[in-house]
């Protein structure tokens, strides 16, 4: 279990990278910030995250749950707040496009990371 949260916050801080590269208004100093970043990540997913959810339930029902990538750039938005100079992400719209492009990539990266474990 402990090697699995270790593993997605590795993939996660991997995504964080290549989303830097894709945007020029998103920033991240280096791969040590991008696992903070992912640890950070996931500790809102945990905890906040379902709170905005629950509040929010209407508009993501309303949306077919496309208002959960709204949720998700809040997050990285709460992310880059709490890191500070060596996170920073240049608007709404920047951190809404990386959430749309980081689930794509986590989920790409997490079904790439299980076939391969599974099929040793």
């Amino acid at each position: 279990m402990l090697l699995r949260a270790v593993l997605s916050i590795v993939l996660n801080a991997i995504a964080l990278i290549v989303v830097a590269q894709l945007f020029d208004k998103f920033h991240i100093e280096g791969f040590s910030t991008a696992l903070l970043a992912a640890l950070i990540l996931g500790v809102l997913n945990i905890f906040v995250k379902p709170i905005l959810i629950i509040f929010t339930l209407p508009f993501t029902i309303f949306t077919l749950g496309l208002f959960l990538f709204v949720i998700n750039a809040v997050t990285l938005m709460i992310t880059q707040g709490v890191i500070g100079e060596d996170f920073v992400i240049d608007g709404f719209g920047t951190a809404l496009l990386a959430a749309v492009i980081l689930s794509i990539l986590n989920l790409l990266l997490n079904r790439l990371v299980k076939d391969t474990l599974t099929s040793k």
